[in-house]
């Protein structure tokens, strides 16, 4: 994985800890090991903002950053990761994680009305939530799994290729002097 190019969208620990509106969560932004960016920092980063942008509860950035705390990745990225649920996204998320929990639980899925409303919602709610949880719980779970899984490939793949591409640099200049001298 370019660590350049993540450095570059990162935000800066010093500047964080300035603003007045995260000054309570300052020793957490201090803590230099949260803004390591090495393959399993960057994969378990991934799988906590993945996993807790599945989950419909409110606060999923706190949730996300006490996660990055207690798994020991990278901060900024779990946090950032959480916005792929944003008010644009949440309707379609949450709607296919019902329908998934509807089929594991094998009950029928409810039918929406022609106009969603905040009232409809708060009285399907009871039979709603069940499957909606349990389809948003697996659904963040195979999310996080598979995440860290293709972060941590393509970031051996990303190393490896460097690593074939030098080698491939040192033979050619290597033949190139090689060339010179024999001329």
């Amino acid at each position: 994985m370019p660590r350049r190019f993540l450095q570059r969208y990162m935000p800066k620990p010093d500047t964080l800890k300035r603003q007045r509106s995260l000054r309570f969560i300052a020793p957490l932004i201090a803590d230099p090991g949260l803004w390591l960016l090495t393959r399993r920092s960057v994969a378990n980063a991934f799988s906590v903002g993945l996993f807790c942008a599945m989950l419909p509860i409110p606060f999923q950035m706190v949730v996300a950053a006490l996660g990055a705390r207690l798994s020991r990745c990278n901060l900024a990225l779990s946090v950032g990761l959480v916005w792929v649920t944003n008010p644009l996204t949440m309707p379609l998320i949450f709607y296919v994680n019902y329908r998934i929990g509807t089929f594991l639980l094998g009950a029928p899925a409810r039918e929406a009305p022609s106009r969603i409303s905040t009232r409809w919602i708060a009285e399907q709610m009871h039979d709603i939530l069940p499957p909606l949880l349990l389809g948003s719980l697996i659904t963040a779970l195979v999310l996080a799994i598979v995440a860290n899984i293709g972060i941590r490939l393509i970031w051996r793949w990303h190393v490896s290729h460097n690593w074939k591409r030098r080698r491939l640099k040192r033979r050619r200049r290597r033949a190139r002097i090689e060339s010179e001298f024999d001329d």
